[in-house]
């Protein structure tokens, strides 16, 4: 019998001061940091999984830590433009009238990478994709730690991402140095990426809450990227992603649904709240052994491209 579910809360998009985590842990996790370690940290999308960008072998701990393939390339996450630029090849005009729009924000961008970016942080690919996080948290430890941090999700590969601590906490265990707790957050699905190595010819190469109509007002037509063969030129590209462990239909209405025990979960009509929300309300019915947790396809329009993208991956076989 399935049972229906309302989820609803609302974004603190924007907020300043640290909140939760007091200026003492920024430093003891900046000094993780300095010294190889892993910290969980909050940023306005997800908790992130950080390690000193600029170091292999901390690198090489994420990637143990999540069991994420060697193809799948990480996110550098950076504290300010200034040194996003010196972690690129060449900063080109299309670069800097998106991060004056955008940054900080969830929006990725994927440039040319300077050699100091170690290539598994890439997975060996000449390109490095590189965001500013608009979370106080996020951007305190960065600046406190003195390095660019590479950064996925804070959860095991394909699985679901983390909004809380506890998500963090529950998916990856003691592979975690620290975790910096600061409740919710409130963006709730990953960044948008886009390619900008050749700012003549931008493609998207994963949808988020910032729109390709978003970015297109700034720099002109974006062209969607195909999934290529061997290393993703961005992460979240593979088919199956995001997904809890019991079985996620996605279905429209009037569907009808399996036997067994399932809910159909509500969220709410808007897309943003939608997005801060998906993954929480996953998380928890997660936890209940149903057969499957079915989800209303929204609407297949810009504003809901993000979402859709995540929930297809997620109901992939």
């Amino acid at each position: 019998m399935a049972q229906n579910r309302q989820a609803g809360g609302r974004s603190r998009y924007g907020r300043r001061g640290l909140g939760l985590v007091s200026e003492s842990e920024i430093a003891r996790a900046a000094e993780v940091i300095r010294a190889g370690g892993l910290v969980a940290f909050p940023t306005e999308t997800v908790y992130g999984l950080g390690a000193n960008a600029l170091n292999t072998t901390a690198v090489e701990r994420i990637y143990e830590a999540k069991g994420r393939p060697p193809a799948s390339p990480l996110i550098v996450h950076v504290a300010g433009v200034e040194l996003a630029r010196q972690l690129a090849t060449k900063w080109s005009a299309v670069a800097e009238r998106l991060v004056r729009r955008f940054w900080p924000g969830p929006l990725t961008l994927v440039l040319g990478r300077h050699p100091r970016i170690p290539d598994r942080v890439t997975a060996g690919l000449p390109t490095v994709g590189l965001r500013m996080p608009a979370h106080p948290v996020a951007l305190a430890l960065i600046r406190a730690a003195g390095v660019p941090i590479a950064a996925p999700s804070a959860n095991r590969f394909t699985a679901l991402s983390p909004t809380t601590a506890e998500h963090v906490r529950a998916a990856l265990g003691g592979s975690v140095d620290m975790v910096l707790d600061d409740g919710p957050t409130n963006v709730g699905i990953e960044s948008t990426v886009l390619s900008i190595a050749d700012p003549s010819h931008p493609l998207l190469l994963r949808p988020g809450m910032v729109t390709q109509a978003d970015i297109e007002a700034v720099i002109g037509p974006v062209q969607l990227q195909a999934v290529p063969l061997g290393a993703h030129p961005s992460p979240g590209m593979h088919a199956r992603h995001y997904s809890p462990r019991t079985p996620l239909l996605l279905i429209r209405r009037g569907d009808a649904l399996p036997a067994g025990r399932g809910t159909i979960a509500q969220l709410p009509s808007d897309p943003r709240e939608y997005a801060a929300r998906l993954y929480a309300v996953l998380h928890d019915l997660d936890r209940e052994g149903l057969d499957y947790i079915a989800i209303e396809a929204p609407p297949d329009t810009p504003e809901w491209a993000g979402i859709l993208d995540r929930l297809r991956r997620a109901a992939k076989k």
